[in-house]
């Protein structure tokens, strides 16, 4: 019965009839790679050897494809000599630099797993992250904002301090062969980045050769570290397959060419930057522009300028910054063109004005989750501006998504339920956790978000919130989402977070944090006011309360459960606040 409803949906949307459930393939003519990174990377090289591949501005470097192949290569070199073996696992510890970049694809070319390791982590997540995916070799940055990365390892390794860096034996770190520090600097028990890239021989050379022609793109290349809201990360563990096909995807849907260059101001570390930032833009042979370790406003915008860039990407709290720099009609943006906003929901205010005053006609609003590698909806520079402003499209080429309900079966056109997905995309596993991998993809390869969708009769998807951010007042189903929207609308508001808190009455009430525009000075009753005649009563929120900031994670995604624990503590010390 299920497989012939599907047949059928592909039939209409051949026909280009209006679907009746909400169920919807993208295209498949866009035909999926089944090169290896390493083999795709290089045949980009060949294509266009003097093409600028990488910049990174704040370390003043700038590299050509074939410049950029030379250093990949001396450093997956280097990681051979050190005894790095295919399928070992790699983790990377870093904010965003040339370093990054290159053990992106030296892993790649050596078939070991790159883990990707939040620069925010304290000692006892790397700890979790390492010995969880156990991990043969860490490189790792000397210090980043108010993190002093030596030192953590060192105090969960004081091993360090007098063990040959050659034969590692660390008891918090059991698994640990190598460390290797960025930079030319000594440090006790480390490799430095320098010293390793100076390893090879002729013999490591051939070994690599070697080593890429054993290689396929069904292999595990990188494990990408899931927070969830409890419990410790999950591994999402991705293929050559899954992250340059979804990489060439995404750049087909911006129109990408050789020509384009992309500014990357989001973390490396993340899904996001590595797959639709750094591979996109080898996937096409376009120039990948780093302007910054971590997101600066100002910095960015001065990079997009100076490099005429034709593409930026962000989270909406990021395209927010740049929007409300006071100099912001000072700089000319009219390279741009594209870019993808992705990472949470995206506004429809910020949307329309990232297409109008930042020359981004083309900008797409990406959705999807890290464990499809990361993107499964889309939208689309041809389809109408509500549309495009509004929802995240439609199914990424090779991906059927589907809405479901509380049973299971396939929502009726319009009618909310969880967003689901299946396809080229989808990660292999979270990695050493049979459990938690069957909770999320289904025995039919489905892969359950958690989140709340809804389809429209052509299949363009709108999200309408977590399914556990969803708030049930009195019985009566509230979308954060939609009184967020109306918020936007306000002016003097700069962004606005809606979520429930529990509530003896109605079992949940709603509750709002607004961040005022700087300059704004905002008054609660002239709000509820505003919001009196647009909202059915009970959405009204039942606390208003203006804030600076938000909880968020390092990937710019609100925390809505810290703010609803701080917020429960507010009210039960202050009860009628």
């Amino acid at each position: 019965m299920h497989t012939h409803t599907i047949a059928v949906k592909e039939v209409e949307q051949i026909n280009h009839l209006p679907l009746s459930q909400s169920y919807f393939k993208g295209i498949q003519s866009t035909p999926l790679t089944n090169s290896t990174i390493g083999e795709y990377f290089d045949f980009i090289v060949d294509k266009n050897p003097g093409a600028l591949a990488v910049v990174v501005h704040h370390q003043g470097i700038r590299l050509t494809y074939k410049e950029f192949q030379k250093e990949v290569n001396q450093l997956a070199m280097g990681l051979l000599a050190l005894g790095v073996k295919p399928g070992e696992r790699v983790g990377i510890w870093s904010p965003n630099n040339i370093e990054w970049c290159l053990t992106q694809f030296a892993t790649a070319k050596i078939g070991a797993i790159m883990v990707c390791i939040n620069p925010a982590y304290r000692p006892n997540e790397l700890q979790y992250a390492l010995n969880s995916v156990e991990c043969s070799t860490l490189i790792t940055a000397s210090n980043f904002k108010g993190s002093d990365y030596l030192e953590m390892l060192n105090g969960l390794a004081p091993e360090l301090a007098t063990c040959d860096k050659y034969t590692l034996n660390l008891k918090a770190l059991p698994t640990l062969k190598n460390i290797i520090r960025i930079g030319d600097e000594a440090s006790p028990g480390m490799h430095s980045f320098n010293d390793v890239i100076n390893l090879p021989t002729a013999a490591h050379e051939l070994e690599l050769k070697a080593i890429g022609e054993n290689l396929n793109a069904e292999q595990d290349i990188n494990i990408q570290f899931t927070s969830g809201t409890t419990g410790n990360p999950k591994g999402a563990t991705l293929t050559h397959k899954n992250i340059l096909n979804n990489a060439l995807f995404v750049a087909e849907s911006m129109h990408f060419t050789s020509d384009d260059k992309l500014c990357i101001p989001i973390p490396l570390y993340h899904c996001f930057a590595m797959v639709l930032g750094s591979l996109l833009c080898v996937s096409k042979g376009a120039a990948a522009i780093y302007p910054s370790d971590s997101f600066d406003a100002k910095t960015t915008l001065d990079v997009v300028q100076q490099e005429g860039c034709t593409a930026l990407h962000g989270v909406p709290t990021m395209f927010i910054s740049e929007l409300e720099l006071s100099n912001f009609n000072d700089y000319d943006l009219s390279t741009l063109r594209t870019g993808v906003m992705a990472g949470s929901t995206c506004p429809e205010q910020v949307m329309r004005k990232v297409q109008t005053q930042m020359n981004m006609h083309q900008v797409l609003i990406a959705y999807g989750q890290t464990e499809c590698s990361p993107i499964n909806n889309i939208t689309e520079t041809d389809s109408s501006i509500e549309r495009q402003v509004t929802t995240v499209g439609r199914a990424l080429a090779h991906t059927e998504v589907k809405i479901i309900d509380e049973l299971g079966n396939i929502q009726k056109i319009g009618q909310p339920g969880e967003v689901c997905s299946k396809g080229a995309g989808i990660m292999r596993c979270y990695w050493n956790d049979e459990a938690k991998t069957k909770a999320t993809i289904d025995d039919e390869g489905w892969l359950h978000s958690g989140d709340l969708g809804v389809m429209d009769t052509e299949g363009f998807v709108t999200i309408v919130g977590r399914i556990k951010d969803m708030i049930i007042r009195g019985g009566e189903n509230i979308y954060p989402r939609e009184i967020e929207e109306v918020l936007y609308t306000y002016p003097g508001i700069q962004d606005a977070a809606i979520f429930g808190i529990t509530d003896e009455k109605y079992g949940e009430e709603v509750c709002a944090w607004i961040q005022p525009k700087e300059d704004a000075v905002l008054n609660e009753q002239a709000i509820r006011e505003f919001l009196k005649d647009k909202l059915a009563y009970f959405k009204m929120p039942r606390h208003i309360r203006f804030v600076e900031n938000y909880p968020m994670t390092v990937t710019g995604k609100l925390q809505k459960f810290k703010m609803r624990e701080q917020m429960q503590e507010e009210l039960s010390e202050n009860p009628f606040s």
